[in-house]
C-alpha cells in the first residue's frame, strides 16, 4: 500500500475501533465508521470486504502490534518470571491507555458467528503461543517446576488477564488496571515454582 492508502486504512481502523467500542459490533454501521473516519461510505469497501472484515482486521492489526511489542520487550528479560511480568504489564497498561481497544478485545472477542470467532481466534493464537514459549523457557531453565502443564497454564494466565480487564471495564474503570500486574503475577508465580 502507498503511504496515503495506508494512512486511510489506519484511519478507517481507528474509526472502526471507536465506533465498535461505543456501539458494539452489531450496532456499528459501516456508515458510522465512514463518518468517524471522514470518508465516503463506499471508500470503506475499497479497503474491506464487509464489516466482519473490518473487525477481523482490527484484531489482526492491533493484537499483532501488541504481540510485536511483547516480543521486543521480553528480549532483554533475564527470567521467565520477568518475561511474564513484562507481558502482563504491557497488556494491562496498553488496554488501560486505549479504552476503545479494551472494549473491543474484551467484548467482540466473543462473537456468536462461528466463522468470525475462528478468524478472531487466529489473531489471538500468537499471543497465547508467546505465553506458552515463556512458560517452556521457565521449565527448561528450572525456574518453573518440571511437571508444569504448559498448555493448561498458558490458558489460565491468558484467561486471568482477560478476566481482570473485563472486571475493570465492568467496574467503570474505578481503579488502575496497570496496578493489578503484581497481584496477578504473584498469584501465578506461586503456583509455577
Amino acid at each position: 500500500m502507498t503511504s496515503r492508502k495506508l494512512e486511510k486504512y489506519d484511519s478507517i481502523l481507528n474509526a472502526a475501533l471507536k465506533v465498535i467500542a461505543e456501539n458494539g459490533f452489531h450496532g456499528a454501521q459501516v456508515s458510522k465508521i465512514a463518518k468517524e473516519a471522514g470518508v465516503a461510505d463506499g471508500t470503506i469497501y475499497l479497503y474491506f470486504k464487509n464489516k466482519e472484515d473490518i473487525l477481523i482486521s482490527l484484531f489482526q492489526q492491533r493484537l499483532g502490534a501488541l504481540v510485536d511489542q511483547f516480543h521486543a520487550s521480553i528480549q532483554d528479560t533475564h527470567s521467565a518470571a520477568d518475561a511474564l511480568r513484562t507481558v502482563c504489564h504491557i497488556h494491562y497498561s496498553e488496554l488501560e491507555r486505549n479504552i476503545h481497544l479494551a472494549y473491543v478485545t474484551q467484548i467482540e472477542l466473543r462473537q456468536s458467528n462461528i466463522e468470525l470467532r475462528k478468524a478472531i481466534g487466529a489473531s489471538v493464537k500468537p499471543y497465547i503461543k508467546l505465553i506458552e514459549h515463556i512458560l517452556e523457557r521457565g521449565v527448561q531453565s528450572g525456574e518453573f517446576r518440571s511437571n508444569l502443564d504448559v498448555k493448561l497454564t498458558r490458558s489460565l494466565i491468558f484467561g486471568a488477564m482477560d478476566e481482570v480487564v473485563t472486571s475493570w471495564l465492568i467496574s467503570g474503570q474505578k481503579y488502575s488496571l496497570s496496578a493489578q500486574v503484581d497481584g496477578t503475577l504473584d498469584f501465578f508465580l506461586k503456583g509455577l515454582n
